[in-house]
């Protein structure tokens, strides 16, 4: 005889299923994740916020995402990041602000993104450039964790005295100081809640996941219920900062240190195709902490040059259209490093109508001086 089901244990399995799919939508973020409290104060996030629908039904979407986010950037950065958290609580900012570097690059200290952000902290070449770091086709300081942290350091410094609220300078940093401002004084209020309010969308939907990506991970990073074997600020060995003469052989130097190349150049991703320039006389390097004793038995800088020209005399020179410290220096029989180095320039940056004072031979002066 042929069996006819009935279909009453899918039904029952599925009955089965509702209560425990019911328990695990319904269960308080702030049980699963009690370190919220912590992670909140040093936002300066009001702990009403973990209740938030629009901030749950994020947390309950992208949770797996972000966890994934953690362990890869947590084995990528083992190194760099207890050094990062180390400068961030040195200069008075919150070391949980890794999170926020995290969220930008993963820990990747050469990630390029579509709007040509770079680097640990994904600097724009604007705002790098405005915070003193070198952008060139062999350099690239976005790249160096040390130099960009300290510049993401001082931005976040002035986005909090400006806002008030370590939030809104999280905020600030991804969507603009404008943006926020705009955003605030049409909400009428800069509460968490009411800015990333998914009905109301005051700021760019960008930004209103950006500040919750950034407080799910805290959440999840410095939670005591997850161990993925390496946690902020547990790496085996720390990099060190070291300093390196212009136009040093990182292949020879990795060498002398007994390390592979590859790894040496992994941590100075700043130097691009790995040639340190020539440009400035001295450049800081990465290099792992078991290798510094060796690299101060074994490295030597080279001895600065003289710091005044050895030409006697000075003439001054109006910047003009199309000059250059080359062109400059052919006119006055001079060099580019005299002048730079007389004129106190940091860079072969020239400002038309400047006046150069270009140092001279006594031969280059008696000329000059006769045709006067």
């Amino acid at each position: 005889m042929k069996k006819i089901y009935t279909g009453v244990k899918p039904v029952l399995f599925c009955l089965l299923l509702i209560p425990a799919v019911l328990f695990s939508a319904s269960f308080p973020l702030a049980e699963k994740y009690p370190v919220y409290t912590y992670v909140f104060s040093e936002f300066d996030v009001d702990e009403g916020y973990i209740d938030n629908e629009d901030f749950e039904r994020f947390v309950r979407k992208n949770e797996k995402s972000i966890r994934h986010l953690y362990k890869r950037s947590m084995q990528r950065g083992e190194m760099i990041s207890p050094m990062v958290k180390g400068y961030l609580m040195d200069q008075g900012v919150s070391d949980l602000f890794i999170y926020l570097s995290m969220v930008e690059s993963g820990f990747s200290t050469d990630v390029v993104s579509s709007k040509k952000a770079v680097g640990l902290w994904q600097f724009m070449p604007a705002t790098a450039q405005h915070y003193k770091l070198d952008v060139c086709n062999s350099f690239d300081e976005r790249c160096d964790p040390v130099s960009a942290t300290n510049a993401a350091i001082k931005y976040l410094k002035k986005l909090h005295e400006q806002f008030g609220k370590w939030y809104l300078a999280a905020i600030a940093y991804n969507c603009g100081e404008g943006r926020l401002k705009r955003a605030i004084k049409k909400a009428g209020s800069d509460e968490l809640g009411i800015l990333t309010d998914e009905r109301d969308k005051y700021l760019p939907a960008e930004t209103r996941k950006y500040i919750q990506k950034i407080l799910l991970a805290a959440m999840i990073g410095e939670g005591k219920y997850i161990d993925f074997g390496v946690r902020p600020g547990e790496g085996e060995s720390q990099p060190v900062q070291v300093e390196i003469s212009g136009g040093c052989d990182l292949e020879k130097l990795a060498g002398t240190l007994g390390m592979k190349p590859l790894d040496l150049l992994r941590m100075n991703r700043q130097f691009k195709h790995g040639i340190v320039p020539t440009k400035k006389a001295v450049y800081t390097l990465m290099i792992p902490e078991e290798k510094m004793i060796s690299f101060y038995l074994k490295y030597e800088l080279k001895q600065e040059p003289e710091t005044l020209p050895v030409k006697p005399h000075f003439v001054s020179h109006v910047v003009k259209m199309g000059d250059t410290l080359e062109s400059i220096a052919k006119k006055y029989h001079s060099t580019a490093e005299e002048i730079r180095r007389a004129n106190r320039l940091d860079d072969d940056f020239l400002i038309l109508g400047s006046l150069l004072l270009v140092p001279v031979t006594q031969k280059m002066f008696d000329q000059m001086l006769q045709s006067l």
